[in-house]
């Protein structure tokens, strides 16, 4: 409940706009890219400093407001739903890149800067921030952060985690705490840097980043191949890390997005392919020559059946286009597009992408597959229509099936898109029980109220298993 007081405190913080509590506010900030799943907030903040966040929390404690932080809101999970009303605290007015520490191959941040716009700054200045997470037009680096984001580049690269060197942070009663720095070196204490990325917003409100930075690759080269047998691709897939060959970009697209993708993108890829790799290396010239073309005989010796080099850049962003477009021309197809992630080991990839085919022929359902071969982040997408109850619940029983079988194949049931509200009932899956106690220790150490993005993470209730029948 935001009283006439609070108002006035939390505006004296931030100025009179920059505290809202209109109709128009509330509802823009009920939803994030979650679909079917909204909630009002009581109130909606803006703050523009560490110093107005520690304020802000002061204020949220004592009155023992929940407060949501969110950045761009496309997060997939709705971990960014106000889902116990509170305040949400709209972090885009911290959108300064603070430094470039070219000695030291740093960036300091707000959470607030674009990824998009980062990255674009970076490469300016000779420089390479490899992340890059479909949203990233659009998502912003706090929000990355918050979830761990990945990216077609995870594989060579790793993900958002490998890159936060330190970070400030705002705890729940507004205490400021400062984790890591320029440093390639610290091991004084526990590493909170790590364990606040991918936190998701429930430890505390992240207000700057030290980033790191690396040396741009000199050269790229991307290729395309594609099979009839999906198990001859993820051979390939396995057969290329087993040569010790590591790709920037190892990406796949089953049938039915192959069949969207070039209806969307009108590129003229083959709808009768099984599956589809989008590879790309990069680094030094005759490193890349010499990977390409290792990469070009282990697929001819998988009988991929047709295989294409882009022999200049805007050939290479035409068949990136494929991958890239994936999302947006499935969304197409229907009123309401569920975009999940769930991750196996790179081995069961073929194994992972029938498997969901089967679960969706059981349910009845539209689910085409997508995603990072490289590291088995698969993203396995259905289109619907949230109008129709039934089908709606039969998509849900289908992801249920498929979270089951990635965990039976020794997998995760999310490999960058986070727990949020979405994946809090299969957490316990994953995790154990014993596991999940621990997570609500540290939770509880960090925010005793819990006021830091509520119903996050930890289901009420954990979903039963799926009994998977064999045979």
């Amino acid at each position: 409940m935001i009283t006439e007081l609070i108002s006035k405190q939390l505006k004296a913080i931030v100025g009179d706009k920059y505290f809202r509590t209109d109709q128009e506010a509330l509802i823009a900030h009920s939803y994030d890219g979650t679909p079917m799943l909204q909630a009002l907030p009581d109130g909606v903040i803006y703050p523009e400093t560490t110093e107005q966040v520690s304020e802000i929390m002061k204020i949220a404690s004592a009155n023992r407001i929940p407060i949501v932080t969110r950045g761009s809101g496309s997060n997939l999970c709705g971990g960014t739903t106000p889902l116990s009303g509170g305040i949400v605290m709209v972090m885009h007015r911290m959108n300064k890149i603070i430094e470039v520490d070219m000695e030291n191959l740093t960036a300091t941040v707000q959470p607030g800067v674009i990824t998009q716009h980062f990255s674009s700054h970076i490469e300016e200045l000779g420089l390479f921030y490899p992340p890059d997470p479909s949203s990233m037009k659009i998502s912003t680096i706090g929000g990355n952060i918050a979830e761990c984001s990945g990216g077609l580049r995870g594989l060579k690269y790793g993900t958002t985690k490998d890159y936060v060197l330190g970070l400030t942070a705002v705890l729940a009663n507004g205490s400021i705490i400062h984790t890591g720095g320029k440093l390639t070196k610290d091991v004084a204490g526990y590493d909170l840097t790590k364990l606040l990325v991918g936190s998701e917003g429930t430890l505390a409100v992240i207000t700057e980043a030290i980033l790191k930075l690396i040396p741009p690759p000199k050269t790229k080269k991307t290729m395309i191949a594609m099979y009839k047998d999906i198990y001859g691709a993820a051979r390939t897939v396995s057969k290329i890390i087993k040569q010790q060959i590591i790709p920037a970009t190892l990406e796949i697209l089953d049938n039915p997005t192959i069949r969207v993708v070039d209806d969307f993108a009108k590129i003229g890829l083959p709808l009768d392919m099984a599956a589809i790799l989008i590879i790309e290396q990069d680094g030094e010239p005759e490193m890349v020559e010499r990977d390409i073309e290792k990469i070009y005989s282990i697929c001819r010796e998988e009988q991929a059946d047709r295989l294409e080099i882009a022999k200049t850049r805007e050939e290479a962003e035409k068949l990136l286009t494929a991958r890239r477009s994936a999302f947006t021309a499935l969304a197409r197809l229907r009123p309401t597009t569920i975009l999940e992630d769930a991750t196996v080991p790179r081995s069961k990839i073929a194994d992972m992408v029938l498997k969901t085919n089967a679960i969706a022929q059981k349910y009845n359902v539209n689910i085409a597959t997508f995603g990072h071969a490289g590291d088995g982040n698969l993203h396995p997408t259905a289109t619907t229509d949230a109008r129709d109850k039934d089908e709606v619940h039969r998509v849900e029983e289908a992801f249920a099936e498929i979270f089951e079988a990635a965990i039976e194949l020794g997998g995760t049931i999310t490999g960058e898109h986070g727990v949020g509200v979405v994946k809090a009932p299969y957490l316990e899956w994953k995790v154990g029980e014993a596991g999940i106690e621990v997570m609500k220790g540290i939770k509880t150490a960090f925010d005793p109220l819990n006021l830091l993005n509520p119903d996050k993470m930890f289901a009420k209730q954990a979903k039963k298993r799926v009994v998977i029948q064999r045979g």
